[in-house]
């Protein structure tokens, strides 16, 4: 018998049982739809998570806080390490800065603003791609960039409570400085000491560029950006690391003072990243990058999709115990027409055949219709529950939020899955309908 016969055979024999062939398939269907939705959660919260997580990180930076001594202490990384870092293949740019470790009062005739003051490296922040709002970078030690909300919080200086917004809590414009800051000159006023009528140095500073808005809505940049001379300059007048008040003025070392609080490494390319982070780690120096991030997310989320599969898996095999019915009534119903065809010289392995090719007929229609389903629920389900969740809980969720998605791995699988059970389902119908005696078959014919 030709495959073309066995195929309009088996189609003949379903049209004859249309209601009970089609709960069998709706049941599959059901099955499958609920394994594709189930593991789409997983898919769905990792792309969410994933993608959240590059965004609000550089994909190509890597944190550098220290290297790791043989007595499992961390020291500070000096030049050294700069240099030894610079020589890494695939390395970009290696950032390095350093934060007054007290707030410096900045002046400009009556207006101030007490902020931070980070000692920034600028050809290096160049390379790791620092960009200008307006202006130009310092050339001179004492020109410095400021930070693009630093004009935010530049107000007059007055004793009048009333200089906020009621309702945005912002100061108002009137008390903030509206004149051109690029070229002006600011006063840094440091302490020496925590004494409120102490000692305090003035340095005349020029502000010559302001820097770029950062990506990420929320951060604020206040920041002073000055250079290394005027850092070294605050820790010789205080005697302290950092111009840190309140400790001892011998504390300041040349193991302090070449030292850096921050320290960035910029790879070349994503891929790069985890070549770099490896050969950090074997050179002791602890690090961390979004890299390492994202293999901690994907490997808890494998896990997660695997359970949620195997969940769904038993949907299916619930469904098929109905194929399994299905099969062996359909083989019962039919002996009379397997007697005959194993009376005219019709082969065994043909009739088993025939019956697993019905039950995998069963297995494709009903993943075919589960897949639709299930990707019409997924449409559903992220347009919906969103807007239930926000109305009961009264909170706004994340708009790149996707609670659901079906990658086409996931409908291989599942499709995968159901058709293996399927036709597993319809092994021992098919194989009993090899046994089938030709004489009583025939017998129940007549």
């Amino acid at each position: 018998m030709k495959i073309k016969d066995q195929f309009r055979f088996v189609l003949q024999n379903i049209k004859k049982n249309k209601v009970r062939t089609g709960m069998t398939i709706l049941a599959t269907a059901m099955g499958c739809a609920f394994l594709i939705v189930l593991a789409s959660v997983g898919y769905g919260l990792q792309e969410s998570i994933v993608k959240d997580t590059l965004e609000q990180q550089i994909v190509t930076e890597i944190d550098i806080y220290g290297h790791i001594e043989e007595d499992d202490n961390y020291r500070s990384l000096t030049m050294e390490d700069i240099d030894y870092l610079e020589s890494i293949d695939n390395v970009n740019a290696v950032t390095r800065r350093n934060q007054l470790r007290q707030f410096p009062t900045f002046s400009l005739d009556d207006y101030q603003s007490e902020t931070t003051a980070v000692a920034a490296h600028f050809p290096s922040e160049v390379d790791a791609g620092l960009e200008l709002d307006e202006g130009r970078l310092p050339e001179k030690p004492n020109e410095v960039v400021v930070g693009y909300h630093f004009l935010d919080y530049f107000v007059q200086d007055v004793e009048d409570e009333d200089i906020y917004d009621e309702a945005s809590g912002e100061i108002k414009d009137e008390y903030l400085y509206q004149a051109d800051l690029i070229g002006q000159t600011l006063n840094m006023t440091v302490k020496k000491d925590l004494d409120v009528d102490g000692e305090e140095q003035t340095t005349p500073l020029t502000v010559v560029g302001i820097l770029k808005k950062p990506t990420k809505e929320w951060v604020q940049d206040q920041n002073v950006y000055i250079s290394g001379e005027v850092f070294a300059g605050v820790e010789a007048y205080t005697g302290t690391p950092g111009g840190e008040l309140g400790v001892d003025g011998d504390e300041l070392d040349s193991a302090t003072v070449n030292a850096f609080d921050e320290v960035k490494v910029y790879a070349t390319n994503l891929e790069a990243v985890q070549t770099i982070v490896d050969e950090l780690d074997d050179s002791n120096y602890a690090s961390y990058s979004v890299v390492s991030e994202m293999k901690q997310i994907n490997m808890l989320f494998t896990i997660m999709k695997a359970g949620l599969i195997l969940v769904g898996t038993i949907a299916i095999l619930i469904a098929s115990i109905g194929i399994y019915n299905t099969m062996t009534m359909a083989v019962t119903e039919r002996a009379p027409d397997i007697g005959i065809m194993k009376a005219i010289g019709a082969n065994p392995k043909t009739i088993k055949q025939i019956f697993l090719l019905e039950s995998s007929y069963i297995g494709i229609v009903g993943a075919l219709i589960g897949t639709i389903v299930a990707y019409l629920v997924s449409f559903l389900v992220n347009l919906g529950l969103p807007l239930i969740i926000e109305f009961a809980f009264q909170e706004e969720l994340p708009e790149q939020l996707q609670f659901s998605m079906i990658p086409v791995s996931l409908v291989l699988i599942s499709v995968g899955i159901c058709l293996l059970v399927t036709i597993l389902s319809g092994l021992r119908p098919a194989k009993r309908a090899t046994q089938i005696d030709v004489l009583k078959a025939m017998r129940r014919e007549i």
